[in-house]
């Protein structure tokens, strides 16, 4: 069976969110999503902002369930599908709400957007020359390519049974890593650590345990040498989450020449530079072979446990008054301030005695391994869907079965 093309103002409903004018804007908050919270396929949804909505814009700016939000600029095209995660969510100005009509299922439409999007499909509508925008007036002209809406349910079943796994994955490895994080707030920042009851607090520090400054646990930028010319990842800053320990490796590059910033499995990488920092971003290198060693962003302080474990490192650099005292060190001209590395030298923790170590280690530790290893199977999936898309976009469908079963 043929298959229709027609532009896509033809079957769907396109509207541009909102300009944010904190000056102009009248009505109630609302939440509102912004680019920074359209990622490919998902939603960051941690750091939401209010504006102002009117009675008369709550459907002209409000999101529906089956809605696909693209960006307008940033990374144009990247898109994803609202399914009502947050009640009453409103769009800015840098994104699209496209809506489709009855001819198309949401799905079909946002993978047909999704193949574009990593066959460069938009880029011939983009403008500017330097940050790349798609207006509506452009975006109205994609082509929708489509067969009949069976057909389309079909092949839509098929990459969603891959989406579904890999979203069930990350909701799993949320929980972990909010487990883990925790169990070390409660033992390491609230001193409610097994046996508490019966142990004396003196100047913040319970009996039996040290006061360490940060050097004496904790390597800053250890030292790491890479061949000249040999072939190594690079880590980008874009690539470190604002809310977890998981990295994009579709950010990642092979380099032969290096940066200065060096590590290897185990350390954990922390944003140094304004925005970044205050926003999160924090990695932990569970994405190495053992032995070797990747170089990222100058941006990175490297942070490497020596007398402690790289789970407890992650779990300390994640707390509030660790990112706060970093923060407060920070120099430089207005919007490139920077963490003083000294800083950490007057940073001191709590440290218990071996055995309250190791039982903390011993109950993270399954944790970690286990993220790891779902992230992992997160990102075969997502090749096993991107080798699967050019097929079924094409009309030559592999039933979700068979699909699936091959991976």
């Amino acid at each position: 069976m043929s298959w229709l093309r027609k532009p896509l103002a033809q079957v769907a409903d396109l509207c541009l969110g909102k300009m944010l004018d904190e000056k102009k804007n009248k009505g109630d908050p609302m939440p509102y999503l912004a680019n920074v919270n359209v990622r490919w396929g998902e939603f960051d949804l941690d750091s939401l902002r209010e504006m102002r909505f009117e009675p008369n814009e709550l459907d002209r700016y409000g999101l529906k369930h089956g809605d696909i939000v693209m960006c307008e600029g940033g990374e144009p095209g990247r898109c994803a599908i609202w399914k009502d995660e947050v009640p009453g969510m409103m769009i800015q100005k840098a994104l699209h709400r496209i809506r489709p009509g009855e001819e198309l299922d949401y799905r079909f439409l946002y993978y047909s957007f999704l193949y574009k999007g990593r066959n460069d499909g938009f880029s011939g509508l983009f403008t500017g020359s330097t940050i790349k925008h798609l207006p509506g007036q452009n975006l109205a002209k994609v082509e929708v390519r489509y067969p009949s809406r069976p057909e389309q349910e079909r092949i839509a079943d098929t990459l969603s049974a891959y989406d579904d796994l890999i979203e069930n994955n990350r909701r799993r490895i949320k929980l972990l890593e909010e487990s883990a994080r925790l169990l070390y707030r409660e033992w390491f920042v609230h001193l409610r650590f097994p046996g508490h009851e019966h142990v004396k607090v003196v100047d913040g520090v319970p009996v039996g345990w040290e006061r360490k400054f940060v050097p004496d646990l904790i390597a800053i930028n250890p030292k790491e040498r890479i061949e000249r010319g040999k072939e190594a990842w690079y880590v980008p800053m874009a690539a470190l989450s604002e809310t977890g320990m998981t990295v994009d490796r579709g950010d990642f590059e092979r380099r032969t020449v290096h940066t200065t910033v060096k590590f290897r499995t185990n350390d954990v990488l922390l944003a140094r530079i304004t925005p970044c920092l205050e926003n999160g971003k924090t990695g932990f290198v569970y994405f190495l072979d053992e032995g070797d060693i990747a170089c990222g962003s100058t941006e990175f302080i490297v942070l490497r446990g020596t007398s402690v474990s790289p789970y407890f490192v992650y779990c300390l650099a994640r707390t509030y008054d660790f990112r706060e005292h970093a923060i407060k060190s920070m120099i430089g001209s207005s919007g490139r301030q920077r963490v003083q590395v000294g800083c950490f030298d007057e940073y001191w923790v709590a440290l218990p005695p071996s055995s309250q170590l190791s039982e903390f280690d011993g109950s993270v530790a399954p944790m970690f391994k286990q993220i790891a290893v779902l992230d992992q199977q997160i990102e075969r999936l997502g090749q096993a869907r991107d080798l699967l898309l050019p097929h079924l976009m094409s009309g030559d469908v592999v039933s979700s079965t068979e699909s699936l079963e091959a991976t």
